[in-house]
């Protein structure tokens, strides 16, 4: 099954967005809620997950284009066995994902996101990002110390992950000497 992946509306009065990057390409396997670009608007920008799991077999606008609300901007084939049948080795590509599975919580709408809010300084944060960063229980001021690496050095997704895989290993690295 093909899933058309549309353009969010991020706002009422937003009718049009910018694709900064995608973060994906053309035959990639993607999990459902997986980043898969990142897109500005007049007023925020954002990191947008995928809708559906499968495999990216078209992507109808590019890096720079700034596209209508509600069109579509992508395909992704959803059937598993198409997305194995198309590819040109009979490698079970979907199995083998890297990808994480997608966790219980859904996308956290962005009003319940957290107290960090949306710009601090010159330093945007993502609606993603700052759910990310409540569901993680990742305070203001550890955010404001992660190095992002999205445009502009803007935090993202992969960059929460990042701190947080440091930082659960921190205390173990910690403790290990002390038991010596």
């Amino acid at each position: 099954m093909r899933t058309e992946m549309k353009m969010p509306q991020m706002g009422e009065s937003i009718t049009e967005a910018t694709i900064l990057k995608w973060l994906k390409n053309v035959g990639d396997v993607v999990a459902k809620d997986e980043t898969i670009l990142e897109i500005s608007t007049d007023k925020v920008d954002s990191e947008i997950p995928a809708p559906a799991t499968g495999k990216i077999v078209e992507l109808l606008a590019s890096e720079g284009d700034t596209v209508e609300v509600k069109s579509v901007i992508a395909i992704i084939d959803s059937d598993a066995n198409a997305a194995q049948a198309s590819s040109p080795t009979p490698a079970p590509e979907p199995a083998a994902s890297p990808a994480p599975a997608p966790s219980t919580a859904e996308v956290v709408p962005a009003t319940s996101s957290s107290n960090i809010p949306p710009q601090v300084g010159d330093r945007f944060y993502s609606p993603l990002v700052r759910s990310l960063a409540a569901q993680h229980g990742i305070s203001a001021l550890e955010l404001s110390g992660i190095p992002g690496t999205g445009t502009n050095g803007r935090v993202s997704k992969d960059d929460i992950m990042l701190f947080m895989q440091t930082r659960n290993a921190a205390p173990t690295q910690a403790a290990a000497p002390a038991a010596n």
